[in-house]
């Protein structure tokens, strides 16, 4: 599974980059800050929604530490899509939040 840090993710949206990121923490985590423009998939409900993603774009998994993102990363990995994981989530971001 491909990782990318926080401060690249991050780097990327300010250089004006179009990324596909998706929260898969749940509802109220999310709430509490997100990125702005971020997709939100809790990690529960993946599996019923991967129908809305398309396989011929990358996507970025953030959480809030890393952990669930891989999870999510590799399971979508598992079912032909491409993904990389934002490694060290939400605590390791220090960009924009909504």
């Amino acid at each position: 599974m491909q990782e990318i840090s926080a401060k690249e993710v991050q780097q990327r949206l300010e250089a004006g980059e179009q990324l596909n990121l998706i929260d898969v923490r749940e509802v109220h985590e999310v709430e509490a800050g997100h990125i702005p423009n971020i997709l939100h998939i809790p990690l529960a409900l993946l599996g019923f929604r991967q129908n809305e993603l398309d396989k011929n774009k990358q996507y970025i998994m953030v959480c809030r530490s890393g952990g669930r993102s891989a999870q999510a990363a590799q399971y979508l990995q598992s079912h032909g899509f491409n993904v990389m994981n934002m490694a060290g989530g939400m605590l390791a971001w220090e960009g924009k939040i909504e």
